[in-house]
């Protein structure tokens, strides 16, 4: 009995000695990765901003990298943070989940968070937004205030459920809407996705939705310029130009990312694949501009009430 009390003791003190601290449940310090920069003033940003608000919330020591976009930078940056002693790591992206499914089993001390992802280990989870309801609202507000029955996407990847969404209400407010549909095949690419912006002008587009990160501001800016409209993305940006941003579709990060931590050290964190939606007030429209009409603001603001309580967007 001695001798086998004696090796746990020994073992504790190994595990402590090795910066490996044992898992209690409770956030000690919080560490994030993200794929490309914390500046820029969209979803990178919002995440910075959400890592903070556990900072201040829970009184602990935070930590970040950025640029963390390929997996031997992500295993090493895991190391460095489990060196520090962090129990808790939010992965900034989709690509962080299959990451953290390799890397988490030889990290049991730690939990790792994903977005819109697909966790599969008992210390892994993935926070889903449930980007097709926001998309749709949005599509509804581009036909309802399009002059030229043409609008136009601007997106990241194929894969966006926002995107499908954006479609579907704009026809569903109006089936004479063209919807153009173009993909910048990156979060981040201002000088793509600016091409393709001035081709969609060309074309006819006077309502742009541009569906990504880092292109989100130059292009709000180019259509700006051009004095068209455009539905803002992740962030509520009706202060680049409320006669240009008719509203956002905003998925609010940094709230999730506290909900996320309390939940955590209340030891409620589920592990697997989590789905977040309007009714959990991490997902909400933006700041109207004058130039939407109270009429029809009144009954897109019924529509994503009934949502909230349903479930049932107008078209189901």
């Amino acid at each position: 009995m001695l001798k086998r009390l004696g090796l746990i003791l020994l073992s504790l003190l190994l595990l402590g000695g090795c910066g490996q601290p044992l898992a209690t449940g409770k956030v000690e310090k919080v560490g994030m990765l993200v794929p490309e920069t914390i500046n820029d003033q969209v979803w990178g940003t919002k995440g910075y901003r959400g890592l903070l608000k556990i900072q201040s919330r829970f009184e602990v020591d935070v930590y970040y990298k950025e640029g963390m976009d390929s997996e031997p930078l992500v295993e090493q940056a895991v190391e460095e943070f489990s060196q520090k002693g962090v129990n808790l790591i939010f992965g900034h992206g989709n690509e962080y989940a299959q990451y953290f499914n390799g890397l988490s089993k030889e990290y049991p001390e730690i939990h790792f968070i994903s977005f819109n992802g697909d966790a599969k280990n008992i210390n892994t989870t993935s926070l889903n937004f449930e980007a097709y309801a926001m998309g749709f609202f949005g599509g509804m507000v581009a036909a309802h205030m399009s002059k030229t029955k043409h609008i136009a996407v601007v997106a990241a990847y194929e894969w966006q459920p926002e995107i499908e969404g954006f479609y579907e209400g704009s026809t569903f407010y109006d089936n004479e809407i063209d919807v153009d549909i173009r993909y910048v095949g990156h979060w981040d690419n201002d000088q793509k996705a600016l091409d393709i912006l001035d081709g969609l002008i060309t074309q006819g587009a006077d309502v742009v939705y541009p569906a990504g990160d880092g292109y989100n501001i130059p292009v709000i800016e180019k259509v700006k310029e051009k004095g068209l409209y455009v539905v803002g993305y992740i962030s509520d940006q009706s202060d680049l130009g409320e006669s240009t941003v008719l509203t956002s579709t905003v998925q609010h990060v940094d709230q999730l990312y506290v909900l996320a931590a309390q939940k955590f050290n209340d030891g409620e964190l589920n592990s697997g694949n989590l789905s977040f939606d309007f009714k959990d007030e991490v997902i909400s429209m933006g700041k109207y501009s004058p130039n939407v009409d109270n009429e029809f603001k009144e009954e897109l603001n019924k529509h994503i009430s009934t949502y909230k309580k349903t479930g049932k967007l107008p078209n189901e």
